[in-house]
């Protein structure tokens, strides 16, 4: 399934399907090895974004290993995506507005490397794990610095998480979950067992 989204100034055509080997714990996937699982099962573990973020550290055409391990890996480096997303929201504004010194435009010109390096990722048949490399490489390049950084820096940065996010469909967002959403869930969940057994399917 491919849909394709503008990105830092380019267009880009996402695909949600991996096609190559899937293996797990470095084992072929099979029913008759005991080691199946679904999507469905695997979201009552770990969040969906976590599993999309973890295929997407693997190009499309490469063998994908599946572990819990490896998930976890994937939570953790997400996280520090979404940590410094978090934080940049907080620095946006409370600097005040001047014009950039000759350092502050060399480091403004850094982060729009990275922003091609990203770009360039992307165009080569769509490497997911050169751009992530890309992202994770402008993080640990600012994230001392970042405070003393210019509010121009901060939003370009913070603009091309957003695309990124956008692009590679993943939230870098610290989403507020609603209390009692497991119980509207199971409810949902209740109502369709009821009208499947009452055979009631367009319902």
């Amino acid at each position: 399934i491919a849909q394709s989204e503008a990105c830092c100034g380019k267009i880009f055509t996402k695909y949600w399907m991996h096609n190559a080997f899937l293996n797990i714990d470095n084992k072929k996937m099979s029913k008759s090895l005991g080691n199946f699982f679904t999507v469905r099962e695997i979201s009552e573990r770990y969040d969906l974004q976590i599993l999309r973020f973890f295929m997407l550290q693997a190009h499309y055409r490469s063998p994908l290993n599946f572990s819990a391990e490896l998930m976890e890996a994937s939570k953790n480096s997400l996280d520090r995506i979404v940590t410094a997303a978090e934080n940049l929201k907080h620095f946006i504004g409370n600097s005040a507005e001047k014009e950039l010194t000759a350092e502050e435009t060399t480091s403004l010109e850094e982060v729009k490397a990275f922003v091609q390096k990203f770009e360039e990722a992307m165009d080569d048949d769509f490497n997911t794990p050169k751009a992530i490399a890309a992202i994770f490489g402008l993080i640990n390049d600012t994230k001392n610095d970042l405070d003393n950084f210019s509010d121009e820096e901060k939003i370009a940065i913070k603009s091309f998480l957003d695309d990124a996010a956008h692009i590679l469909g993943v939230s870098f967002e610290i989403e507020e979950v609603n209390a009692g959403s497991d119980d509207l869930l199971n409810l949902i969940s209740d109502v369709r067992a009821e009208l499947r057994a009452n055979k009631q399917y367009d319902l």
